[in-house]
């Protein structure tokens, strides 16, 4: 959690750096004229105040230049241990604030070349002009572990922000690709419940009105054929009324997921379908190849949906009274052809949206549609499904 004391820090980063340059100041002052037991501080102390001003002064600069920060640091910490100075942590502390902020916001190479140059030229000046009676630990050994600790420290620090980053990435990646994933599949339901509010509203709406039609033209001259007519026009309102029932229920499943729903239609209900097209005046005569065999329930619906549609067209564009439905079944396959001898104005641009819902029902489990025209007259829908349905191989070509 972050707190407003790091919140304030985070919005006033010129403040902070002149208050940390003013405390290292302050800590390296009394350095320059301190001695170490017997060992006493050089007698020209303004050098160790300048130098130590000038490297605390260049801290200011260490988040925007932090390699140039750093070797000014170097060249002061160098100058002071040449000059005489007992190299403590008290003058180190300018040069230790410049390492880890470079290690922190530099890439590792740069950071350990300055690192392995800063010890080397503070070591070597330490040896070469410190005091006389000066230990091998003050002049070697304290000095590097001074400069090598922070500049660890900040190379620490520098993985961990790139862990989090990283992190935060992988999250934020994650949780697009879970919206994305998520529309897909809400588009896909859209798309999946309006080819099937398409299909019965279609199918119902075009059979009721030509049984309404039918009914209108022989109540004078056939009232007894007009009567059932109108009989087979509540039969079809009805189931009208319950397929669209059944399929709009799909949208409330997530409120009452105990809700009943009907079963989806297959190739057993084909009479019952054709019988309601015989009824609105559309006589369907149905043929039979090969050995029927048990379907999936993806490929009977499919199936009950294309036979269905196109039927629906014969009664709504076709100027005829019949048409033919053949299933074959082969090995692996189940070949549909819906045909009909009638001709329309509106049958030959193939693009309807009756015609787009079949396609894509047939290509969704693996299947090929084809309609158009026929040689002999007439217009032709045939389709080829899989027994064992398969989605369609994704198209790689550029």
């Amino acid at each position: 959690m972050i707190t407003t004391w790091q919140r304030y820090l985070r919005r006033h980063p010129r403040g902070v750096d002149m208050t940390v340059a003013l405390v290292l100041f302050v800590v390296a002052f009394p350095g320059s004229f301190a001695g170490v037991d017997h060992l006493a501080a050089p007698s020209h102390r303004w050098i160790g105040v300048l130098l130590a001003g000038i490297s605390c002064g260049a801290l200011l600069w260490h988040r925007t230049r932090p390699a140039l920060v750093t070797g000014t640091a170097i060249l002061c910490a160098t100058g002071m241990a040449l000059a005489g100075y007992v190299m403590t942590v008290l003058l180190l502390a300018p040069l230790m604030a410049a390492l880890h902020s470079l290690a922190q916001r530099t890439d590792r190479q740069t950071s350990r070349n300055l690192t392995l140059a800063a010890v080397a030229l503070v070591v070597g000046g330490s040896v070469m002009g410190g005091p006389p009676g000066e230990s091998l630990a003050l002049k070697v050994i304290g000095p590097a572990a001074y400069l090598l600790l922070p500049a660890a420290l900040g190379a620490n620090a520098r993985f961990r922000t790139a862990y989090l980053e990283s992190v935060h990435a992988r999250a934020e990646y994650a949780e697009r690709n879970r919206e994305e994933e998520a529309r897909h599949r809400v588009a896909e339901e859209r798309m999946r419940i309006a080819r099937e509010l398409h299909d019965v509203s279609a199918h119902h709406l075009a059979l009721a009105n030509a049984q309404a039609t039918t009914a209108a033209l022989l109540i004078r001259t056939h009232p007894e054929q007009a009567e059932k007519m109108v009989t087979a026009l509540g039969a079809t309102t009805t189931a009208a009324l319950r397929e669209m029932k059944a399929t709009v229920g799909l949208l409330r499943q997530s409120d009452t997921p105990d809700a009943p729903l009907q079963p989806a239609p297959d190739l057993a209900q084909l009479p019952a379908l054709l019988d309601a097209h015989s009824a609105g005046g559309l006589a369907v005569t149905l043929t039979t190849h090969g050995e029927p065999r048990p379907l999936t329930p993806g490929v009977e619906l499919t199936a009950y949906r294309i036979v269905q549609e196109a039927l629906t067209n014969v009664a709504k564009h076709a100027r005829t009274n019949c048409a033919e439905v053949a299933l074959s079944y082969a090995h692996d396959r189940l070949a549909i052809s819906v045909t009909d001898q009638g001709a329309g104005p509106d049958r030959t641009s193939g693009t309807g949206y009756g015609l787009i819902g079949m396609r894509e029902r047939a290509l969704s489990i693996g299947g090929e549609l084809h309609a158009g025209q026929r040689l002999a007259g007439g217009y032709e829908v045939t389709v080829e499904l899989p027994l064992y349905p398969h989605p369609p191989a994704e198209d790689n070509s550029p």
